[in-house]
């Protein structure tokens, strides 16, 4: 079957509530000491069972972490030692990259608005050839027909088709 999904809601008897408990409680330390051995973390789980019995886990122990961190202090003057100079230093960088930002927006806009002008622009030429082209095709085409017919008459000249110089004279004499 499997695992399901479990709602997240509490259990609402006693016993299964505890059984609950220690068999997540021991897939939480499982977890907690993967991440330590992985990633070389430092960790300190403290869990309370429903009948107020504590459990704890700790890597590398329990006591040194809990004493580190609570002897930890913040240090607010640590963290804010830049002198008031070097801010406004630091205000007129972040000014003067801000500006700098602005303006290389405006080129890359000014850019596309380019681009989209080549490209209109090559989208229309390859049209205009075609209507050039198809132009040029009919002229030929005109031209062609013409030299035919200059050729056919040049023939004929040259040498008459029997009979039909007959039927041209014959239909000339009934007018």
């Amino acid at each position: 079957m499997g695992r399901r999904k479990i709602e997240m809601a509490i259990v609402t008897k006693p016993e299964a509530r505890q059984v609950t408990f220690s068999k997540r409680r021991m897939g939480l330390f499982k977890k907690a000491n993967e991440l330590a051995i992985l990633c070389g973390a430092k960790i300190v789980i403290v869990v309370f069972s429903p009948g107020n019995k504590p459990y704890s886990f700790g890597h590398p122990g329990v006591d040194a972490i809990a004493s580190k961190f609570l002897q930890q202090e913040l240090d607010l003057n640590d963290v804010l030692e830049t002198p008031s100079s070097n801010i406004e230093d630091l205000n007129q960088q972040h000014e003067k990259v801000l500006a700098d930002i602005s303006e290389a927006e405006k080129e890359d806009k000014a850019d596309e608005e380019m681009l989209k002008e080549y490209k209109s622009a090559l989208l229309s030429q390859p049209k205009e050839w075609k209507d050039s082209l198809i132009e040029l095709k009919d002229m030929v085409k005109s031209r062609l027909c013409d030299l035919d017919i200059s050729q056919s008459m040049v023939l004929l000249a040259k040498e008459p088709v029997v009979g039909i110089k007959n039927q041209v004279t014959e239909k000339k004499g009934k007018y």
